[in-house]
């Protein structure tokens, strides 16, 4: 099936709290399955990551086993306990192993691999982080799947098919009825609701069937038989445009109705929502933030001091969006919550380019509504064609996929055309081409705070760029196709494992070593 990204899903979410979506928010979506899988009885946990990928040397400090355990314990990705998850997973008795180990199944850097145990069963469940705390399950009991938590899924474990699908054939509509053999075989059905618990008692009684699990979805915005939208990529959305003359807000609207199966009105409400915990979260930055396991204090602070004081050139407009970004990238590394967009890593740069010039231009909260539409629109074609994930593509796949992004918002909201808006990205994609990702002190905060704040006026100054009818040469298209190949050439080190650039240095080791002396874990590691 081709990839049809939901703004909702994909780009501008989730909300949540932590250091990375796809370390933390994805984690936790793979424990919600987990738990799900094991009827919310676990007693042992053995959690194994592959040496050469991401997770090996940054599961602890960017927010992995944090997410995983609030996962395991049902929990959503904003719950206000996360911090306290080892304290809690504790209190469940809940033992947990980690293993760094080679793994065969995936090559994916953000690879899982768990193995669940309670006193009458136990199950293996493989799953891998994409970007922007979206997730795979790709292997369950040994047998391959394709599980997006966009579904409700109902395993039925059986020792042979054919009499159960035929029974479910005549009492059930779902999107898809597929066998699975492996350790433990099953039939996954994949629907818009679980299994009727009527129709479970009746299989229940069959002598193939064995067991019946439920596996609640993860993401806001659920998925379907023979889904589509109207377009896929920036020619695409062109043709499709001719004769309508619409702007990249409304082509947005368009997109996500078709994707989601939800009203172009419930696409612009749900956004305004986006809007307001984005601006919340700036302001709750700028009151100031506290956090005993991060490296910088409330950077945001002293520059709104500056500011008042009119000590800083550059223009108010410009400053005003530096220091909205520093404000809620400082909220995210104090687990306040946040929304990722398009990654809690890069969560700063969209929010303050649209956010601060929209207040800087006097817009309403509906024009900054549609800033963020038509940047939502962007992500789509980026999630589809290219990836979030700075596992995969370096930084520039996090803040430059941002300010590429904004740049398209802004210019929606300073009223420029649709074809100024595509230029304006794709300039601002192109100018964070080869950016890697390498955090300092094995922390999301440095050098991202800086990064972010770069996305963010590169996006102004692209959006201006583009309004002043710069030409930008490459069609977006192009240059999305080209960030991928880009990021695939990469060197892993450089790819937020914690192996190159800024992190080796001197002073990153030094301050890596401090914080692990300060943050003890009470789980095995081998």
């Amino acid at each position: 099936m081709k990839n049809y990204p939901s703004i909702f899903n994909d780009v501008v979410g989730p909300v949540m709290r932590g250091p990375s979506s796809s370390h933390c928010a994805a984690s936790l979506r793979i424990g919600r399955l987990c738990r799900d899988l094991m009827d919310g009885q676990i007693s042992d946990i053995l959690i194994e990551f592959d040496p050469q990928g991401s997770l090996a040397t940054t599961h602890k400090s960017q927010g992995s086993d944090m997410g995983l355990f609030g996962g395991f314990l049902g929990w959503e990705a904003y719950d206000e306990r996360l911090q306290f998850s080892e304290e809690y997973i504790e209190k469940e008795k809940i033992n947990i192993d980690i293993i760094i180990n080679p793994l065969s199944i995936s090559k994916h850097p953000n690879t899982y691999q768990l193995t669940l145990t309670s006193p009458r069963e136990c199950r293996r469940l493989v799953a891998i982080s994409t970007g922007g705390g979206m997730i795979e399950v790709i292997s369950i009991d040994g047998a391959r799947v394709s599980m997006a938590g966009d579904y409700y899924e109902t395993l039925i474990y059986c020792d042979s098919p054919e009499m159960v699908k035929e029974y479910l054939a005549k009492v059930f509509e779902a999107d898809s009825i597929e066998w699975h053999a492996g350790e433990h075989s099953f039939i996954e059905i994949k629907a818009q609701q679980f299994l009727p618990e009527a129709f479970c008692e009746e299989l229940l009684r069959f002598s193939e069937v064995k067991q019946i699990k439920k596996l609640a979805p993860v993401l806001p915005i659920m998925a379907r038989k023979n889904i589509n939208v109207p377009f896929i990529t920036c020619a695409e959305m062109l043709e499709y445009n001719e004769g309508k003359n619409l702007s990249l807000w409304e082509l947005a609207m368009a997109y996500e109705s078709e994707r989601g199966k939800i009203t172009k009105d419930e696409v612009f409400e749900k956004m305004r929502g986006i809007l307001q915990i984005m601006e919340n979260a700036i302001q709750l930055g700028l009151k100031g933030t506290e956090y005993k396991d991060r490296i910088l204090g409330s950077q945001s602070l002293q520059f709104k001091a500056q500011l008042v004081q009119k000590r800083l050139p550059g223009g108010a407009a410009n400053n005003l969006v530096i220091m909205y970004v520093s404000a809620m990238m400082e909220v995210k590394s104090s687990m306040g919550v946040i929304v990722a967009a398009p990654t809690a890593g890069s969560c700063g740069a969209l929010p303050g380019a649209i956010i601060g010039m929209g207040e800087s231009m006097n817009l309403t909260e509906d024009e900054k509504v549609k800033g963020l539409l038509a940047a939502g629109l962007i992500g789509a074609f980026i999630a589809a064609h290219a990836t979030f994930a700075a596992e995969v593509g370096g930084c520039m796949a996090e803040t430059g996929s941002g300010g590429g992004m904004a740049a398209a918002g802004i210019v929606v909201m300073a009223n420029g055309t649709l074809n100024q808006s595509l230029a304006a990205a794709s300039l601002a994609l192109q100018n964070s081409l080869g950016l890697i990702c390498d955090p300092i002190g094995n922390r999301v905060e440095a050098p991202c705070l800086g990064r972010n704040v770069m996305a963010a006026t590169n996006a102004v100054a692209c959006a201006n760029m583009a309004l002043s009818n710069y030409q930008h040469l490459i069609p977006l298209d192009e240059v999305i196709e080209t960030m991928k190949k880009v990021g695939d050439e990469i060197h892993h080190t450089l790819r937020c494992t914690n192996l190159g650039g800024l992190s080796i240095t001197k002073a990153a080791k030094e301050i890596e070593a401090k914080l692990e002396e300060s943050s003890p874990v009470f789980y095995k590691i081998c």
